[in-house]
C-alpha cells in the first residue's frame, strides 16, 4: 500500500494500518523492572529529529522518506514539542471559529450534500502546513529478534509514517496513543523512521477545542518490543456487592502468542492475597466471580487500590513478562430519585476542567506539571477534573486514580463552528450530526478512549465530547458506551441545543453557564435527570464572586451535583519581549495572530506559570464546604 494524500479530504479514511486501541497497561521483563518502571521492553525516540517544514501539501518534499535520502542539512527538532513553538509556523489562539474562516471558503464533506466530497480541501490547502520528521535509530539489544511496534502518544492532527522506505500507516486523532506493526521492515542498525505531520485534515472539523492551534508531534515517541507470549489488552471489570461490603473480581486477558502459562495474582494494599489463579495461556483468558469479602471502596477521601499483576510464563516456566496494575472497587448509579450515588452516597463535584498546558512548551505538559496540578487540586479541595475535551496524558489518569480524583473522560470531539456563528445557533453544515460519512470517525474516537482508558477506577463519567450539537452520530457514540460498559454513566452537555435527542443522549442533564436561578428552576420541576454545569463560573478576569449561589444549591438540591469550573489554567505563553528586555505571557492575539479570540485564552484559576489567581481563594472556600 502507498500513501494517499487524499485521506487528508475524506473523513471516511482516519486510520489505515494502525493497531486496534488497547488497555493503557505497561510490561515489563520482571519484578525488578516494574520495581523500577523501568521497561527494558521500551526504547524511547524522544529527543533530536531531522525537520523540514513546508507551507502548504505541494511543498512538502516528496522522496524524505527513502533510506538514502539525505537530510543532512535539515534543521534538528526536538520531539515532543510544537512546530509553532518552534517558530516554523503562525501562533493562533481561536475560541470557535476555524483557523482558516474568512480567509478560505470550506465546509465539511457531505455535509452540504451526499455528493459533496470537497476534494482537493486540504490535500491541496493554500494553509495546511506540515512537518516532514526523520529519526534515525539502532534497535538495542533487548528489542532485537522481538515483535515491535511504534507508539505515537499525540500528534496533531494527521500524520503518515514510513520505517526503512516503507510505508507504514496513517493515522488521526491527535490526542490519543497511535502504534503501528514496524516488525517486517526493522533492522538491528540504521533504521530510518519517517513521518510527516500535516496540520489539517478532516479531523481538524472535529478538534475546534477552544485553544491555540498548534501541530506537530506533541507527546512522546516510543518503540515497544514484546516477547513471543505477550498480553496485548486486559480489561478489569471489578464490581461491588448490593449492601456494599464485597467486591467481585473479574478480569479478561486477550493474549498475543501461544504455549506456556498465565499466573493472575492480587493483593489488597497490605499485601493479602485476594486472587492466586493459573491458567493454560490461550488467546482468551478470564478470571471471573472472585468474591473479595470487607472489600475497601475506593473514593475521593479513601482512595484505595489493589495491586494486581500478571505473569507469562513460557511451556519451560520462563517469566516472560510482568504486567502490574492498579485497580479499585466502586460503584456509580443514579437511584430513583435521579441522585447520582457513590457507592450508595451522595456524589458532589467539586470540578475544574483542565487544559494541558505549560506556558514554555503550550501543550507538551510534562511529570512535573501534572504532579504541581494534582497538589493543587488537593490544597483548594478540588475533587473533580474534567479532560477538556480530549484525552490526557496517560500518567494523568493514574494519579487521578492514586490521588482520589473523580474524572470526566472526554472524547477528542469539538465542532463548535459547523453549528455556532455568531453567537446564534445555525446547523447547516453541523457535523457529526446526522451525515453518514462522519459517523465511524466518532464512534472510532468513543472506542479508543474507551480502550484505553476502561479500567481506570477514577473514570465516573464517559464524555462524547464538547460543543459539538447532536444528531444521530452522537447517539452511536452513546450506544457504543452503554453496550460495552455499565460501570459508568455518559455526559453530553450538546443535546440541550436538540430537545429530540434528549432521551437518547446523556445520562445527565448538563448545562454551560446556566445561571443559578436557571438551575433552580430545573430542579424544582420534578427532574428526570441529574443536573450538572459541566463548565460553569468562567474564571476570566476578576471572576468566580457569584459561585456561592451555585453551592447553595447542594444543599437544597440532592439532585444537583455541582460542577467543573472553565478553566483550571492560562493559555498563554512565556516569551521574551525585545523592547522591554523581560519574559512577559502572551496571549491570543499577541503574536499577529487574525483572526483571534485574544485574552479570551486567559480564564483559568492559574496564570499559565502556575501561579494561582485571586480567585482560586474562593474556589478553596467554597468546595472546602463540601469536601
Amino acid at each position: 500500500m502507498q500513501a494517499d494524500l487524499k485521506w487528508l479530504d475524506d473523513p471516511q479514511t482516519f486510520r489505515v494500518n494502525q493497531l486496534p486501541a488497547h488497555s493503557d497497561h505497561q510490561w515489563y521483563r520482571d519484578y525488578a523492572e516494574a520495581d523500577q518502571k523501568n521497561s527494558s521492553f521500551v526504547q524511547s525516540l524522544n529527543g533530536q529529529w531531522r525537520f523540514a517544514f513546508a507551507k502548504d501539501p505541494q511543498a512538502r518534499i516528496k522522496d524524505f522518506y527513502q533510506p538514502d535520502f539525505d537530510t543532512a542539512d535539515w534543521d534538528l527538532i526536538k520531539v515532543p514539542s510544537m512546530i509553532e513553538l518552534n517558530d516554523y509556523a503562525q501562533n493562533q489562539y481561536t475560541n470557535i471559529w476555524y483557523p482558516w474562516a474568512g480567509k478560505i471558503f470550506r465546509r465539511p464533506a457531505y455535509a452540504l450534500s451526499p455528493d459533496d466530497q470537497q476534494e482537493g480541501s486540504f490535500s491541496q490547502g493554500i494553509d495546511n502546513t506540515n512537518g516532514s520528521y526523520v529519526k534515525h535509530f539502532d534497535l538495542k539489544p533487548a528489542l532485537r529478534n522481538q515483535n515491535v511496534r511504534v507508539r505515537f502518544e499525540g500528534v496533531e492532527r494527521a500524520m503518515y509514517v514510513w520505517i526503512n522506505g516503507h510505508f507504514i500507516g496513517y493515522a488521526e486523532d491527535s490526542f490519543t496513543p497511535s502504534e503501528f506493526d514496524l516488525t517486517p521492515y526493522l533492522k538491528d542498525v540504521n533504521n530510518v523512521l519517517a513521518v510527516r505531520v500535516y496540520k489539517h485534515s478532516t479531523a481538524s472539523y472535529l478538534e475546534d477545542q477552544d485553544m491555540f492551534r498548534f501541530s506537530g508531534i506533541f507527546r512522546s515517541v516510543e518503540l515497544l518490543g514484546q516477547p513471543k507470549l505477550h498480553l496485548e489488552d486486559l480489561n478489569l471489570t471489578p464490581r461491588v456487592s448490593d449492601d456494599f461490603k464485597d467486591g467481585i473480581f473479574n478480569v479478561d486477558l486477550k493474549l498475543q502468542g501461544n504455549g506456556g502459562q498465565v499466573h493472575i495474582k492480587a493483593f489488597d494494599a497490605q499485601g493479602n492475597s485476594i486472587v492466586d489463579e493459573v491458567q493454560p495461556a490461550a488467546e482468551h483468558v478470564a478470571v471471573h466471580g472472585v468474591k473479595v469479602q470487607n472489600v475497601h471502596l475506593w473514593d475521593n477521601h479513601h482512595p484505595y487500590l489493589y495491586q494486581l499483576f500478571i505473569e507469562l510464563h513460557d511451556q519451560d516456566g520462563q517469566l516472560l513478562e510482568v504486567v502490574p496494575y492498579q485497580f479499585g472497587f466502586r460503584k456509580i448509579e443514579i437511584n430513583a430519585d435521579h441522585v447520582v450515588l457513590l457507592n450508595g452516597q451522595r456524589l458532589i463535584i467539586n470540578g475544574v476542567n483542565r487544559h494541558e498546558w505549560n506556558c514554555k512548551t503550550g501543550r507538551c505538559v510534562t511529570m512535573q506539571d501534572m504532579e504541581q496540578d494534582m497538589a493543587t487540586f488537593k490544597e483548594n479541595n478540588i475533587n473533580a477534573v474534567r479532560t477538556c475535551h480530549y484525552p490526557d496524558q496517560l500518567p494523568w489518569y493514574s494519579m487521578c486514580d492514586q490521588n482520589g480524583i473523580y474524572m470526566m473522560a472526554e472524547n477528542n470531539l469539538e465542532t463548535h463552528a459547523t453549528w455556532q456563528k455568531m453567537g446564534q445557533d445555525e446547523p447547516s453544515f453541523n457535523v457529526p450530526g446526522s451525515v453518514p460519512q462522519w459517523k465511524d470517525v466518532v464512534v472510532d474516537r468513543a472506542r479508543t478512549n474507551y480502550e484505553t482508558f476502561k479500567n481506570h477506577v477514577s473514570i465516573l463519567f464517559w464524555s462524547l465530547g464538547n460543543e459539538s450539537y447532536a444528531g444521530d452520530n452522537l447517539v452511536f457514540m452513546q450506544k457504543f458506551y452503554k453496550e460495552h460498559d455499565d460501570s459508568r454513566l455518559v455526559h453530553y452537555e450538546g443535546v440541550v441545543h436538540t430537545p429530540d435527542y434528549r432521551d437518547k443522549i446523556s445520562d445527565l442533564e448538563s448545562w454551560m453557564y446556566l445561571p443559578p436561578k436557571d438551575v433552580e428552576k430545573y430542579l424544582q420541576n420534578n427532574p428526570d435527570k441529574p443536573f450538572i454545569e459541566c463548565e460553569y463560573v468562567h474564571d476570566m478576569g476578576n471572576s468566580d464572586g457569584g459561585m456561592g449561589s451555585y453551592i447553595e444549591l447542594i444543599d437544597k438540591y440532592p439532585q444537583y451535583v455541582g460542577g467543573f469550573i472553565w478553566d483550571f489554567i492560562d493559555q498563554a505563553l512565556l516569551v521574551h519581549d525585545e523592547i522591554s528586555g523581560q519574559d512577559v505571557m502572551r496571549y491570543g492575539g499577541d503574536f499577529d495572530d487574525r483572526h483571534s479570540d485574544n485574552e479570551f485564552s486567559g480564564d483559568g484559576l492559574m496564570f499559565a506559570d502556575r501561579t494561582p489567581k485571586p480567585a482560586m481563594q474562593e474556589v478553596r472556600y467554597y468546595y472546602g464546604l463540601h469536601k
